[in-house]
């Protein structure tokens, strides 16, 4: 299984200072940073957009933008991610009406390509080719749209079915998930871990960051033994 990796959300962090949260974040042990992008058409909610991931790159040198983009029309977006500094370009399959093309199209701008699926979605809604072709498989845990929601536990299943079909991709959760909702992702088969107030909110953010990175790691390691 690839490695564990925790994402901090920054939907979660003071937009006031925005960069600075960022630095925190990465001093406390992230490696990513989830940025979701949200349109106001795909999802109800809008965040930012390129121009202010433009801003983080330019004040965080080396960051690894992880870009949930939770728009409609997800192929309009790529170059203007790719302009902004995007490390990882993650659209969502229900707003995608080709995501072969997309897929190709991030991959010809250097970012990694990331697959979403909804809670309604099932997870055989990325077929095998899909999957193949792109980075990273990302299963909602919540609704898309905005943050602070409660974990859907009913998704994880999920997580698992993508794992037995891929098991070198990166699989990511993101949704709810924190030091109470971490031991079910992780042995669901998710390296990837999305995570915004429990991580923002606490008083040692890298304690969190280092809780969730362990429980994937000493999953792994106890499959590893098995």
């Amino acid at each position: 299984m690839p490695r564990a990796i925790v994402s901090p959300s920054v939907l979660a962090s003071d937009f006031g200072q925005l960069t600075a949260e960022c630095k925190r974040m990465i001093k406390g042990g992230a490696e990513w940073l989830h940025m979701d992008v949200m349109d106001g058409h795909f999802v109800p909610n809008i965040t930012m957009g390129a121009p202010v991931l433009a801003c983080v790159y330019k004040g965080v040198p080396g960051i690894f933008m992880d870009c949930h983009m939770m728009v409609s029309q997800p192929e309009k977006w790529v170059d203007d991610i790719a302009n902004a500094g995007g490390s990882l370009y993650c659209f969502h399959i229900e707003a995608a009406s080709d995501p072969l093309a997309i897929i190709d199209a991030i991959h010809s701008r250097k970012m990694k390509a990331g697959v979403a699926i909804s809670p309604d979605t099932p997870s055989t809604a990325i077929t095998d080719e899909i999957g193949h072709a792109a980075d990273m498989l990302l299963v909602m845990t919540v609704y898309p749209g905005r943050g602070g929601q409660k974990f859907l536990e009913r998704c994880v299943p999920k997580v698992a079915e993508l794992r037995a079909r891929f098991p070198d991709k990166d699989i990511e959760v993101d949704g709810g998930v924190g030091p109470n909702t971490i031991d079910v992702c992780a042995e669901a088969g998710s390296n990837v871990i999305v995570s915004g107030t429990a991580i923002f909110n606490a008083p040692e953010p890298e304690r969190v960051i280092a809780l969730l990175k362990d429980t994937v790691n000493n999953v792994q390691a106890k499959r590893t033994q098995a």
